[in-house]
């Protein structure tokens, strides 16, 4: 049977789980681009996106922080003096918090899933419970006039937490992210209180925020 023998060498290389039935990719190796390649993907855009956010940010407020190369631009943008709490999943935001010695941090536990450096997970979701931030900064694989979507259902329970977790939910997002398209659906425009982004809106997404009362931000260009 060479799709059996096929199947048992991938096992035995680590690319795959067999389960009954078929196979599976094992967690951690969900064939996206890794963070660091991610990162590199309109870093201006995401530059842009980050510093017109940081205006949401209060010098002592409580923020979540969801895991996402755009959100961890964000991060990157807060003033030294930044003296709030910041409450994440996401490995890349608690290193660099370390060079942001005012600010109180809470890391949230869970399973790590290698490829975007998060920690998610039902204990992930568990550890929110009984935290509140005055706003989480979300990012997603994809949006448009129909809701926000992301790559693996993984994700989506510590996605859906963080905002349930929050007052306000702010979501960055450049414009690649409304050509492109994910899988997993995880929840309408009208969830969203910002939409801060790099560019115009396509038409269709423009005025389906504008009707879900989304309040857009385009962040400029560094002087």
């Amino acid at each position: 049977m060479t799709v059996r023998r096929d199947l048992k060498q991938l096992a035995e290389a680590g690319e795959l789980r067999v389960v009954h039935g078929g196979a599976s990719l094992p967690h951690g190796t969900l064939r996206t681009a890794d963070f660091s390649s991610r990162a590199q993907h309109e870093r201006e855009a995401k530059r842009r996106i980050a510093r017109q956010a940081t205006e949401l940010v209060r010098p002592a407020a409580t923020i979540a922080v969801d895991a996402g190369t755009t959100v961890f631009e964000l991060v990157a943008a807060l003033p030294d003096t930044f003296r709030g709490c910041v409450i994440t999943h996401s490995v890349p935001v608690l290193q660099h918090m370390l060079h942001l010695p005012a600010a109180r941090v809470i890391g949230l536990g869970g399973e790590l899933l290698a490829d975007s450096q998060a920690l998610v997970g039902a204990l992930t979701v568990q550890a929110l419970t009984g935290l509140r931030a005055e706003v989480v900064f979300l990012g997603v694989a994809a949006v448009n006039e129909r809701g926000l979507y992301v790559a693996t259902d993984l994700e989506r329970p510590t996605k859906l937490a963080l905002m349930e977790a929050a007052d306000r939910v702010v979501l960055l997002a450049d414009h690649s992210k409304f050509s492109g398209s994910a899988p997993v659906r995880l929840a309408p425009l009208d969830a969203v209180d910002v939409l801060v982004t790099d560019a115009v809106l396509p038409a269709p997404a423009a005025e389906a925020a504008e009707r879900a009362g989304v309040a857009v931000r385009i962040g400029e260009p560094a002087p």
